[in-house]
């Protein structure tokens, strides 16, 4: 067993544990949670998945249309799978696999 890929494992686990119980250890109980708390808890969802879309996209190259019209598609999959079923893990689900499908059969 290499030791120390098994200590490196252990600290990211700990770590991780740790951003995740520090809140309710911090908040928990009788005291009020802060108003920043409660804002950033409404504002960050929006803003990492736009920074989830402009990651996706950044790549994209536009100067041919197998080069960005399956991103297009993908995309309007996953807005429109949102609206229908305001589900975000099916929505995501359901545009990758369709991207994966378009770019692996149709866009080769």
């Amino acid at each position: 067993m290499d030791w120390h890929s098994a200590g490196i494992i252990v600290v990211i686990a700990l770590v991780t544990a740790l951003t995740r119980f520090l809140p309710f250890w911090i908040w928990g109980g009788e005291r009020k949670t802060p108003r920043w708390v409660l804002k950033l808890g409404r504002a960050l969802p929006s803003a990492i998945m736009g920074m989830l879309v402009v990651y996706c996209l950044k790549g994209v190259e536009v100067t041919h249309l197998s080069g960005f019209l399956p991103e297009v598609i993908a995309c309007a999959v996953v807005i429109g799978l949102h609206l229908w079923r305001r589900n975000t893990l099916v929505s995501i689900l359901g545009g990758t696999v369709f991207y994966m499908i378009l770019v692996q059969t149709v866009f080769i």
